[in-house]
């Protein structure tokens, strides 16, 4: 066989051929040491085979963990900000590690291995042990092949769809690798969770530290939601099949049609979970609140809103996280004021509507004072008891450590306190408390959008009505007319105001508003905003944090002297300043974290999109191993995303 072909199967078969031939690969079993004659014959190898792929993002490593999934938006900033807000320096790449590209298929390839052996033994009943508990582990892999393709489906749009292992030859390949509209691998998607659903148990063994029907119609609803507001608000873009520009070549497509399917399948698969798990309570204390406790509990078995978690254990197994030592210090991440902003007073209005209850930012205790219930549990208040063991009273600083090591430095000053434990592991990774996957709340969320945008925006149904009241009772806010009724849209800060660079309705960003704060710190945001078409109008957006020179925290960082006391100097250095490390004051007094250094950084002038990076680019290996013309990637099926060019170390068509 030719070189040429050993290369065509690269990305669909997704491994660095250079060590083997490529029938060698090819009859290589996914498993080391394992053949199809002699595994996969029980129920108890298809619950190992299952388990073994699972690929959810969870804690692990000297990090926030989960925590931080939200960092690079408008909700949190890191220390350092994301190429993606630079055009230009998001560049298409030659080649990708191949555990790190995202056009990695080992995944898919594993999944359709499976399904290709199981299937046949299984509705023939050749599967030893419990037919129940085999059909359940089919569920979770068909589940797992979803859930790969739809990461593809966010990254990418458009993507190759393989259901089966390919055989080795030139022409089947070849014809594999070609990307099929998105809306078509939506469609996939949702069979595959579909056939998911038939199969899955809500009480596995293993229970929710296993995926389930639940999980899978949760994830159905996201799926759906995300292809429906996709195709809504990037219609007329060549980001869509038959759009202008689009790259593809399918046609006739009905992209209402389309919207209208995914909008029912979203709210028919989110009703399901929604109708049947209750929200857990708020008692609106920080100690004992089934709200609060349930993202960092040692076990998150009991709380009926998390559907799935991952379980931890130091002890017997050495597996641990350090999330909740990072919380506790800051973890290199914090809210933006942009975003603090957002939540609503008590009486269910916006800041701007409410003089009477605002008390202004001048502290971070002011900030806080008559907010609703989850600012006031999921974001830190200087002072408070963190920890309350007998032994280790811990307290948390007056004063934020905007100037620690960028390691643990809250960095905007408004630091993360959902996923807080009582423990204050001061080790480090020596965290056990478990990470929660996926919740209820979320299909609550999923319909109430989904039944605004099926009414253009302009209303709900009762349904919908019914979900939006839970969510706002379990926060202790009033009724959601109330704030729509009080919101202005010219005074929001807040980027999903917009679509397409056109303000939405006033009832559809107050959804949207439900969706950021509800959702706070579970890593919804990046994706939403990019489904949403929410960042057309982005040109020199300063992220901002705390009122580091208009409050009372511009004395709080004193230098002190051999004997303790304050020297009266400042440990706040600001930008223009040799060592700085704070912004000055002449740009703004709020902390701006991207401003510390103006030579050489280019987010100094704050955060610009182009439209090219609301899709990855593809980087150029693939185009040159499925190219007739390996020197030119237009000779490839594949083709590369809008706006971005066929070469390598390019960024964005258009920008430098």
């Amino acid at each position: 066989m030719k070189a040429f072909n050993k290369y065509i199967i690269l990305p669909l078969m997704g491994s660095l051929l250079v060590l083997t031939s490529c029938n060698d690969f090819l009859d290589r079993e996914p498993l080391d040491e394992v053949t199809p004659d002699k595994y996969l014959w029980s129920d108890s190898e298809l619950a190992s085979y299952a388990v073994k792929h699972y690929s959810f993002n969870t804690h692990g490593g000297w990090n926030i963990g989960t925590w931080g999934e939200d960092n690079h938006t408008d909700n949190q900033a890191t220390a350092n900000a994301a190429n993606r807000w630079i055009p230009g320096q998001w560049k298409v790449a030659e080649t990708i590690k191949h555990s790190d590209d995202p056009w990695n298929f080992d995944a898919i390839r594993e999944a359709n291995y499976f399904l290709g052996v199981v299937i046949p033994r299984y509705e023939s009943g050749q599967i030893k042990g419990d037919q129940k508990k085999a059909g359940h582990y089919i569920g979770e892999v068909y589940f797992q092949r979803a859930w790969q393709y739809f990461n593809k489906l966010q990254t990418f749009g458009d993507f190759p769809i393989s259901k089966t292992t390919l055989p080795d030859e030139i022409g089947a390949l070849t014809e594999a690798s070609k990307r099929m509209p998105r809306n078509e691998v939506a469609r996939f998607i949702i069979e595959d969770l579909d056939k998911a659903i038939a199969l899955l148990t809500n009480n596995p063994d293993g229970g929710k530290n296993r995926i389930t029907k639940n999980v899978a119609l949760l994830v159905k609803s996201r799926v759906a939601l995300y292809e429906a507001s996709w195709l809504t608000y990037h219609k007329g873009t060549n980001r869509v099949p038959g759009g202008p520009g689009w790259p593809g070549t399918a046609t006739g497509i009905n992209l209402d049609a389309e919207i209208s399917y995914f909008i029912a399948e979203c709210k028919k698969a989110a009703a399901e979970v929604a109708d049947n798990i209750k929200l857990a309570d708020n008692n609106g204390l920080k100690v004992g609140n089934p709200y609060f406790a349930q993202f960092s509990d040692l076990s998150l078995e009991k709380y009926p809103e998390i559907l799935m978690w991952r379980a931890y254990n130091l002890v017997d197994f050495g597996i641990r996280h350090s999330a909740t030592f990072y919380i506790r210090t800051g973890g290199n991440t914090g809210f933006t004021r942009q975003f603090v902003e957002t939540f609503l007073c008590t009486n269910g209005k916006p800041i701007y509507a409410s003089p009477d209850l605002y008390k202004g930012d001048k502290s971070i205790l002011d900030v806080k004072k008559n907010r609703e219930s989850r600012l006031q549990l999921f974001m830190m208040t200087p002072g408070e008891v963190l920890s309350n063991i007998t032994t280790l009273k811990d307290t948390l600083a007056l004063a934020p450590n905007i100037i620690a090591k960028e390691e643990t430095r809250p960095v905007t000053g408004y630091m993360l306190r959902k996923g807080l434990s009582d423990n204050w592991y001061r080790d480090g990774d020596t965290s056990i408390e478990g990470c929660p996957i996926f919740r209820a709340a979320e299909a609550y969320l999923n319909y109430m959008e989904a039944s605004c945008i099926e009414n253009g925006g302009n209303s709900i149904d009762n349904k919908a009505a019914i979900y939006w009241k839970a969510i706002r009772d379990r926060a202790q806010l009033p009724d959601y007319q109330i704030t729509i009724d009080a919101t202005e849209l010219s005074k929001e800060s807040d980027w999903a105001v917009y679509s397409g660079g056109v303000q939405v309705s006033k009832l559809l960003y107050c959804i949207r508003r439900e969706r950021r704060c509800e959702l706070m710190e579970e890593g919804f945001r990046m994706n939403d905003l990019k489904r949403w078409r929410a960042l057309d109008q982005l040109k020199n957006y300063q992220i901002e944090g705390v009122n580091l020179w208009g409050g009372n925290l511009k004395n709080m960082y004193p230098v002190l002297g051999a004997n303790g006391q304050p020297t009266g100097a400042s440990r706040l250095i600001p930008e223009g300043m040799p060592n700085a490390n704070v912004s000055n004051s002449q740009n703004s007094d709020y902390l701006r974290p991207y401003q510390v250094v103006k030579s050489g950084n280019l987010a100094y002038d704050g955060y610009n999109w182009c439209d090219a990076h609301y899709l990855n680019p593809i980087s150029m290996q693939h185009f040159r191993i499925t190219a007739t013309n390996p020197d030119d990637g237009s000779t490839s099926v594949i083709y590369q995303n809008p706006g971005w060019p066929l070469q390598s170390n390019a960024g964005a068509i258009g920008y430098k």
